[in-house]
């Protein structure tokens, strides 16, 4: 993957600490902030909590990178990617991705408040495989 064109693509400039950032979410999938920051530090010790924080917000705003908002838990970021949800486990907080043919629930949705849905956000949780082979045993 081309991490600096992508970046140049979203008006981004490609700095040493972005290019790092961006490797890091396409390693990881999803982190969280301090995670972030504590792999980052590895490579630029240096670098402050508030630079990543500004990093984060700023590619957030140009949309190159999504904030996924867990309830009672810290938001984790993640590339953007085509519409999709996350199901996340309640047992060993593990997350994925998944996609949904959402269309049916919101037109409902659209229906029944009579709001034009700009954006959606579902999370499912659960107990995954693992998890629950473990329990199981």
């Amino acid at each position: 993957m081309n991490y600096i064109t992508k970046l140049q693509n979203h008006d981004l400039k490609a700095t040493p600490q972005r290019l790092e950032i961006v490797d890091i979410l396409y390693k990881s999938g999803h982190i969280n902030i301090d995670d972030l920051y504590v792999s980052l530090k590895n490579k630029f010790p240096s670098l402050s909590l508030a630079t990543v924080y500004k990093n984060i917000n700023t590619m957030r705003d140009r949309v190159f990178v999504s904030e996924v908002k867990i309830p009672n838990k810290k938001s984790l970021y993640e590339l953007k990617k085509d519409e999709h949800a996350h199901i996340i486990c309640t047992k060993c907080n593990s997350i994925m991705d998944i996609t949904l043919q959402t269309s049916e629930i919101l037109d409902q949705a659209e229906e029944l408040s009579r709001y034009k849905i700009e954006q959606t956000a579902i999370i499912i949780s659960g107990i995954c495989p693992k998890c629950l082979s473990q329990t199981m045993q």
